[in-house]
């Protein structure tokens, strides 16, 4: 139920507009778009660091990748508990809150002494994206009619392809400094980023009258989740018969099942399940886990090969990977302005087979490739990836009761974060394995320009086998997409 309007005494602001101002939308679309350029920049940079972290810490391979998955299982395990969190106590707090303490924990990653320090502020990080994730899609959704949608999301993919430009270059020039910078950097972002979005956010839906709490719920959705994400990308790393690997996977398998069952009896439940009634959402949040399956651990992947079996240096290697962002940056306003005039499902369907071609082509690449056949199907990749995000996430969030849209949003990131988590963890798995420990050290370095080409030979193969999986995931992501109904009113 929307909050009544502020008399204009009461609503006067030194910067924006009152909640009920026609423009105001627009204002709260401009906090969003900078929590997302954050979010992007963020992991645009970190990625490119990654050879240079692992020579400064002297840490293991383990270590980078865990680096990389503990912000994603924090945020992934929390922005359901914290979407509906939002939906109780309001949607600005938790936004504002979430670009504090990812500003804290990017202070102290920067101050990190070894793998195991970072990995904690990396987790902190993950907390305060948690907050951003689960609120920002709820309040563009609150502010926007619903026939302008897909643009404002459209808007926010455009932004973060801005910052998945600028990320990986960035980073680059940052570890020519100080890999400390790849995260200091975040810093001066994060505190505009607070400022801004207290001064210009209101509450436009009144918290929900029933406060009572799913404890239950949440604690074995927690630990459940939590379990099955590291049992999943430890296997791939470590071992599947490992203790450690098996413990959490048992407890997956035991708790997730219960979660379930307590949440189809509990009376306030943590996660509706009555919105996967509607095909649409149902749809929809099926699409978004394949999408972050197939196309989250493409980043990952390029940097290997650019700064791994190319050698590249970081700045070259961020340059080589913006064909990726800016086709994104083109496709994702002008998908989200179709979708609001002919409907997300063919849109969003066509998207996701452009990704599963370009990941297809991608498996021509080799050590002599030219640059520019690798540009190519980085741009096309792009543009499927901004024809899917804007209009799925608008006929989502459209799809869904106004006071239940903080737990949409954090259902759709939780699913869609987990197939990143996955995407990360089997890949890897994929192009290590019978890769000599000698040469896979020298790729996750940065250093292989000594390497003959058939040495590299392996771990190209391997490369190639993981796309050909990520096409295959990004056409079934495809076929889920045309589950939705063919009409809006449906």
């Amino acid at each position: 139920m929307a909050a009544s309007p502020a008399s204009p005494t009461s609503a006067r602001r030194r910067i924006g507009v009152s909640a009920d101002h026609e423009h105001y939308k627009w204002w709260a679309l401009s906090c969003t778009s900078l929590g997302m350029l954050l979010a992007t920049v963020n992991s645009g940079t970190l990625v490119i660091a990654l050879p240079d972290l692992e020579q400064a810490l002297g840490v293991g391979l383990l270590t980078l990748v865990w680096v990389i998955l503990a912000f994603m299982i924090a945020s992934t395990v929390l922005v359901l508990t914290f979407g509906r969190l939002s939906d109780l106590f309001g949607r600005k707090r938790a936004f504002v809150a979430g670009f504090a303490i990812f500003t804290a924990a990017s202070l102290g990653a920067g101050f990190a002494s070894g793998g195991t320090d970072l990995i904690l502020w990396r987790v902190v990080q993950g907390i305060g994206g948690a907050l951003l994730f689960a609120n920002a899609s709820a309040l563009v959704t609150d502010a926007f009619p619903r026939e302008q949608l897909g643009v404002a999301m459209g808007t926010n993919v455009m932004v973060a392809g801005i910052g998945l430009v600028l990320g990986p270059v960035l980073g680059g020039a940052l570890v020519e400094i100080s890999w400390h910078w790849v995260f200091w950097f975040n810093v001066p972002l994060g505190i505009a980023g607070t400022l801004w979005a207290a001064a210009i956010l209101q509450e436009l839906v009144r918290p929900e009258a029933d406060r009572r709490f799913d404890w239950w719920g949440t604690a074995t959705f927690v630990i459940g989740l939590t379990g099955l994400t590291y049992g999943i990308s430890r296997g791939g790393i470590v071992a599947w018969d490992d203790a450690n690997t098996i413990i959490a996977l048992a407890l997956a398998v035991v708790l997730l099942p219960a979660f379930i069952v307590i949440e189809r009896h509990v009376a306030s439940p943590m996660l509706d399940l009555s919105l996967f009634a509607n095909r649409g959402f149902s749809a929809a949040t099926g699409a978004a886990f394949l999408n972050g399956l197939s196309r989250f651990s493409l980043t990952f992947v390029f940097v290997l090969y650019f700064q791994g079996a190319l050698g590249d240096d970081p700045i070259l290697a961020g340059v080589k990977l913006a064909p990726l962002a800016l086709g994104m940056l083109i496709a994702s306003p002008l998908a989200g302005a179709y979708a609001d005039r002919n409907g997300a499902r063919s849109l969003a369907a066509l998207g996701m087979v452009v990704v599963a071609v370009s990941l297809a082509g991608m498996t021509m690449l080799g050590t002599a490739s030219s640059y520019v056949l690798a540009a190519f199907w980085l741009l096309l990749n792009g543009v499927g990836s901004g024809m899917f995000n804007s209009p799925n996430t608008a006929s989502m969030m459209g799809s869904v009761p106004v006071h239940r849209r903080g737990i949409a949003g954090g259902t759709r990131m939780m699913l869609q974060n987990t197939g990143s988590v996955l995407s990360i963890a089997f890949v890897l798995a994929i192009v290590t394995a019978a890769v000599p420990t000698k040469v896979l050290l020298s790729i996750f370095s940065g250093v292989s320009s000594g390497l003959s080409d058939a040495a590299l030979a392996p771990f190209i193969h391997n490369m190639h086998v993981a796309l050909w999986v990520l096409a295959a995931t990004a056409l079934l992501g495809a076929g889920v997409s045309l589950l939705r109904p063919r009409t809006a009113a449906a």
